[in-house]
């Protein structure tokens, strides 16, 4: 609840905790390794709605819609990505 109710109402989570065919907004890329660096550099920075397309049959990876291309992701990547639902 803590979340929850300082944003009120939404709700934070890892990107790759996100619903297929749900859009959220990027609060936060934790890590400091090239690949976090890299996600921000694609675009993934604060603030911006990310669509989660479609994972692969076992989960991994996943696509995401963003900033008007489509991206895929290793599962490890997406949960250093803090979003609002």
């Amino acid at each position: 609840m803590g979340n929850e109710a300082a944003q009120g109402g939404s709700q934070l989570m890892r990107l790759s905790e996100a619903d297929i065919g749900s859009t959220v907004s990027v609060v936060a890329v934790h890590g400091t390794g090239p690949v976090s660096k890299r996600l921000m550099e694609m675009g993934l920075v604060p603030g911006v709605p990310v669509r989660l397309v479609k994972t692969a049959p076992f989960g991994d990876p996943i696509e995401i819609s963003l900033r008007g291309y489509n991206l895929a992701l290793r599962s490890t990547e997406a949960a250093t990505v803090e979003v609002r639902a």
